[in-house]
């Protein structure tokens, strides 16, 4: 045994390590002993991206990340049933690659990353997947014309009657939220009336609405609308502080900071720093699967993170760490001089 620093996903606690008979780390909460010697380090469980497209990557590569749980943001509902389970928990070592129609990977700006994946992950983790199933987009809108997109990864919801059976088959098939497009600048978006309808629905199902919100004024449009959160931080408007610190106060962004470059990228970063130090909540997410983006950690993100003053302890919390004491969270290790996501080791016996 060993006594142990964790993150308990806001701070600092004290714990105790042991192993179990199967040789497997676990975590306690309770104070050491004086006698007991002093992990090197600390301790976090498996990290969460906020938004993915797992049928858009090979989703085997998890395995070997420092990435213990994935919330896709838009594909094929029974696809990701099949792959998640009633559980939500499954192992993805050495399954095929979801992406079996070889699409081409779909990007919004040109911008690729270098994957980065380490060996010393071990091959049998697993990794708990949530989903929100398909888009919802107004007819004739953002993704249904776009390549990339799965076949069954779009509904068009013309009606309060195409509402409400969506919902209910996104809620059936084991959706954790809803994921709404508001893409203006690529085709047609809900109306207010319907878009306030779908969130209301959707929270009758106790299913948050993230909205892809693009194109000027839709940021704040869907969150007076009711959205619980953005899929990516805003990029098309410079906020003002105003609308920013209403921002802060209703919703949370997902920050998918890396997949921009340019004025885009600035604008990105400026809203975030602005809207971290008002006190809103940033998740951790990349758009993995736009481009050629790691399966795994970002290095990308995590340095526009910083870029944007999400550092150290809000840093970890923005990466949503397991419960390092659930006996089925994979844990990490974690230079307790630097606290850098990026240096992450699986613990071992």
């Amino acid at each position: 045994m060993r006594a142990a620093t964790f993150f308990d996903g806001e701070g600092w606690r004290d714990g105790i390590l042991s192993v179990d008979d199967g040789g497997r780390m676990l975590l306690r909460d309770e104070p050491s002993t004086p006698d007991l010697p002093h992990l090197d380090g600390v301790v976090v469980g498996g990290f969460t991206d906020h938004h993915v497209h797992l049928q858009l990557v090979d989703a085997s590569l998890l395995a070997h990340s420092a990435l213990g749980r994935v919330v896709d943001l838009g594909g094929n509902p029974d696809v990701l049933r099949s792959y998640a389970g009633e559980a939500r928990f499954v192992s993805l070592a050495g399954a095929p690659s979801l992406n079996e129609r070889n699409l081409a990977p779909r990007s919004l700006s040109g911008r690729s990353e270098t994957k980065r994946i380490d060996p010393t992950f071990d091959d049998r983790r697993s990794v708990t997947i949530e989903y929100a199933g398909a888009f919802l987009t107004a007819p004739g809108g953002y993704p249904s014309d776009r390549d990339w997109a799965p076949e069954g990864s779009w509904r068009e919801i013309g009606t309060v009657a195409d509402a409400e059976a969506t919902i209910a088959e996104m809620a059936d098939a084991g959706a954790s939220c809803i994921k709404v497009a508001s893409n203006r600048t690529a085709g047609p978006v809900f109306g207010d009336g319907i878009l306030r309808t779908i969130v209301e629905l959707a929270a009758e199902r106790g299913l948050p609405v993230i909205a892809h919100a693009e194109g000027t004024g839709e940021a704040q449009r869907v969150a007076r609308l009711g959205a619980r959160a953005l899929a990516h931080a805003p990029f098309t408007d410079l906020l003002t502080d105003e609308e920013i610190v209403e921002q802060a106060a209703s919703v949370s962004w997902i920050s998918t900071l890396a997949i921009h470059d340019g004025d885009d990228r600035d604008r990105a970063i400026d809203n975030v720093r602005r809207f971290h130090a008002s006190g809103g909540t940033v998740r951790y997410g990349t758009d993995m699967g736009n481009g050629p983006t790691p399966v795994g950690l970002n290095p990308g993100e995590i340095a526009a993170l910083r870029e944007a003053g999400v550092d150290g302890i809000d840093l970890l919390r923005a990466l949503a760490p397991a419960d390092p004491l659930d006996p089925a969270s994979a844990l990490l290790l974690l230079p307790a001089t630097t606290l850098d996501p990026l240096d992450a080791r699986p613990l071992k016996a």
